[in-house]
């Protein structure tokens, strides 16, 4: 007999919440598996924080179902849920140890004095802060902070650990070591790990699975590489990364097709790139006769619009004869900063591989029906 398929962590089915007229989660189904680690991602007012704060009974929800573990949670008081959580700015007590801190949610559960030290100091060097226990938070920096909030939240081994945008207040050198780190321990914890980002590098880099919220809806679920490769809707293939859209008359002429395409900057390439003119003798001397593109690629002419260098890459923008707007990015194996200002202008062949050109859906615009029945299910 074969097993069935394992509970969720965590479900969410029908989840709405509504502030007066204003709908900010309008229908999220989602599961969760154990052990995952899952970013919801999406700009301000996308509704996935509203989405967390249901899921860890801040808010209650207009309507739908909060699930842990195959559990109704829906109407429990925070302290009821087998969740804890972390916040951006971590709410430390700046006058008790760092031990102390970790300890507090033991205490307030009313746990001995021998197993909540033996917890605590367990809980830290899971987030390698061990030997600092006796200190206070103050004489710490940002990042010791953030894995002492972290290490306060895994002490009472949660079923699932919320993180409301934990490394929003970390510079970026700090929040990309910390990415590493925090990916790295909740894979030694095994503990079911919801991170809540507006930064889309750092839900590709961390996470599992990645839910894109748009507008009080999940846009797409995927993986990293699903996501990121193959956009759900033109709101996807913009927020999650860079992304070019071909339609219209641009995409017909290119690709021979209608419908929209999301075609990635770094898949691009310049056919035989250029190289910073002879301005004086611009009037003498023909402009450079542009390679082709192999047989397996789709290619474009243009001129370049404008260059930017950014250090390891460079970002060419740049204006098709079908009348369409491409950035490319390259790598700068070659050019440099003395380079770029004079490419501008520049004409320019692209080509780029015929799959990485992604038929991209149109969004699914709600019917007067459907509104009305999400009316009337609130």
């Amino acid at each position: 007999m074969s097993a069935g398929p394992a509970t969720p962590a965590l479900a969410l089915r029908g989840l709405r919440k509504s502030f007066g007229p204003v709908e900010a989660v309008a229908g999220v189904d989602l599961e969760i598996a154990d052990g995952e680690f899952f970013a919801m991602l999406g700009p301000s007012g996308s509704g996935k924080t509203t989405v967390l704060r249901m899921i860890a009974g801040f808010e209650p929800p207009t309507a739908g179902t909060v699930l842990l573990g195959g559990r109704d949670v829906t109407r429990l008081a925070p302290f009821e849920r087998d969740v804890n959580t972390v916040f951006q700015d971590y709410a430390l007590f700046p006058h008790l140890t760092v031990r102390q801190n970790v300890e507090y949610g033991l205490r307030v559960r009313k746990v001995g004095r021998a197993e909540r030290r033996e917890r605590a100091d367990e809980a830290l060097r899971d987030v390698r802060l061990d030997g600092l226990g006796d200190r206070r938070p103050a004489a710490l920096s940002g990042g010791q902070r953030q894995r002492v909030a972290l290490a306060r939240a895994l002490v009472i081994r949660p079923k699932v650990l919320l993180l409301d945008e934990p490394l929003g207040a970390l510079d970026l050198k700090l929040r990309e070591q910390m990415q590493v780190e925090l990916k790295a321990l909740q894979r030694e914890v095994g503990i079911t790990f919801v991170f809540v980002t507006h930064d889309q590098e750092e839900a590709l880099t961390m996470s599992d699975r990645v839910a894109v919220f748009d507008n009080g809806r999940i846009a797409q679920v995927g993986t990293p590489a699903e996501v990121y490769e193959r956009p759900a809707t033109p709101f996807v293939a913009g927020f999650v990364g860079t992304s070019n859209l071909l339609s219209g008359d641009a995409a017909r002429a290119l690709l021979g097709r209608d419908g929209t395409f999301s075609i990635r900057p770094e898949k691009i390439r310049l056919v035989g790139p250029p190289t910073a003119p002879d301005r004086g003798a611009a009037s003498e001397t023909p402009e450079p006769e542009l390679s082709p593109a192999s047989a397996a690629e789709t290619s474009a002419t243009g001129r370049i619009a404008e260059v930017v260098y950014a250090g390891p890459t460079t970002r060419f923008v740049v204006d098709l004869d079908a009348g369409a707007r491409l950035v490319v990015t390259q790598q700068n194996l070659t050019t440099s900063s003395a380079d770029v200002a004079a490419l501008r202008g520049a004409p320019v062949r692209l080509a780029w591989r015929t799959e990485h050109a992604v038929p991209v859906p149109d969004p699914v615009v709600p019917t007067p029906r459907d509104k009305e029945s999400a009316h009337a299910y609130r």
